[in-house]
């Protein structure tokens, strides 16, 4: 069973910086795209930002230059830096995977969000 967790959320000023983490754990072969999604209240989940194993990074135009996402291959872990926030960057943060399994499935999984609140 794979799962994704995220961790660092929280409630920060505007101007302020968080820094989300992504751990995926279980029967992992390898991941493939990995991306940070956001779902403010009343509106659609969006795309962020994502990565690829090989570490080519694209991001929604909303937060470039303030977010980056990394991620560390062998730990299996993803970030997200997230500086300058502002009050539209509120919502509930999804870390998304694509990973083959050890078992030779392909799927494309979710973590269960993490919230991040911007505001004085």
């Amino acid at each position: 069973q794979v799962q994704l967790v995220e961790a660092g959320g929280g409630v920060v000023q505007p101007g302020g910086s968080l820094r989300l983490s992504c751990a995926a754990s279980g029967n992992i072969r390898s991941i493939m795209v990995r991306g940070w999604y956001r779902q403010a209240p009343g509106k659609q989940r969006e795309l962020v930002a994502t990565i690829s194993s090989g570490g080519s990074t694209s991001y929604a135009d909303s937060v470039k230059g303030r977010f980056t996402i990394s991620r560390d291959n062998a730990k299996n872990m993803l970030y997200l830096q997230m500086n300058s926030l502002k009050p539209p960057d509120t919502a509930v943060y999804y870390c998304n995977a694509i990973i083959s399994t050890d078992w030779g499935e392909q799927g494309n999984y979710w973590g269960q969000g993490t919230q991040v609140i911007v505001s004085s």
